[in-house]
């Protein structure tokens, strides 16, 4: 760990295990107060009821905790203060972490296109959906290369980390087709004949409802997808896969919704007779 996460450390609740259940203590005590029974809390810390018992007289004579009775308890201002301080020195820290450390170890999976071994540079790809590792290349030959973390025979699966350089690949396309519901004529509404060409010029076809599902089956085709859709088409088109989607008219707005939250580009194909 760097020396800025030690530093987030020291300060905060991490410096000590007093420092660290005289927070949970607190804690508990601001989520239960005024009534609080020091054995729940015991239980909740991990920590006996005579050490609760002892943190509490601590925290009175300190001026964060109010005693106002037998089993009534109330955290003061000068309390919540220092929660909110030990609080916000743990979220430094998570942040730290998961952008600094963790962030710097993230691996990734790829298809191995030759033989890999643990260690050797190699360049990336995407093809079909799914990143591609191939032996050799260096980030001065331009695309994006990686470190293999596994070995790998061509054709297996390898793990990948430290990557340079952007991975250049063009975005799917998403065509929708929207199927009026069963009370507006379902699927015996279509131009089935401009669905087929349409599904033709796609790499996955997506379904969402019965009577989308009945469309295509009436054509003999059975979909690559019909769970999920709102979330599979957006990733797929990610992906550089191009989708087509039979949709029940009133579904489509789910899922072009999540398309543009993600500013993934789609069309919208009527085909009703």
């Amino acid at each position: 760990m760097t020396s800025n996460a030690e530093g987030v450390a020291a300060t905060g609740v991490l410096q000590s295990k007093r420092n660290a259940t005289r927070y949970g203590i607190l804690v508990e005590i601001a989520d239960r107060q005024p009534a609080v029974n020091q054995q729940e809390i015991a239980d909740a810390i991990d920590v006996t009821p005579q050490a609760v018992s002892d943190y509490l007289k601590g925290l009175i004579e300190e001026g964060y905790v109010e005693k106002h009775g037998r089993g009534r308890y109330e955290v003061t201002k000068e309390g919540v203060d220092w929660l909110i301080s030990q609080t916000d020195a743990l979220r430094g820290l998570v942040k730290h972490v998961s952008a600094e450390v963790i962030g710097q170890v993230d691996i990734e999976t790829a298809i191995a296109t030759t033989d890999i071994e643990e260690g050797q540079a190699v360049s990336l790809t995407m093809r079909d959906g799914v990143l591609h590792a191939m032996a050799g290349g260096t980030s001065s030959t331009g695309g994006t290369t990686a470190i293999a973390v596994t070995d790998a025979e061509a054709g297996r699966d390898v793990g990948v980390t430290n990557f340079e350089g952007v991975l250049d690949y063009d975005l799917g396309s998403v065509t929708i087709v929207p199927v009026p519901p069963i009370r507006e004529g379902g699927s015996a509404a279509l131009d089935l004949e401009r669905v087929a060409d349409a599904i033709e010029t796609h790499d996955l076809l997506a379904v969402a409802g019965t009577e989308a599902l009945a469309a295509i089956r009436t054509l003999e085709i059975e979909p690559d997808i019909r769970f999920g859709t709102p979330a599979a088409i957006q990733e797929a088109a990610a992906k550089g896969i191009d989708v087509v989607l039979l949709a029940v008219a009133t579904t489509v707005a789910s899922h072009t919704n999540e398309l543009r939250d993600l500013n993934v580009g789609y069309e919208v194909l009527d085909a009703r007779e």
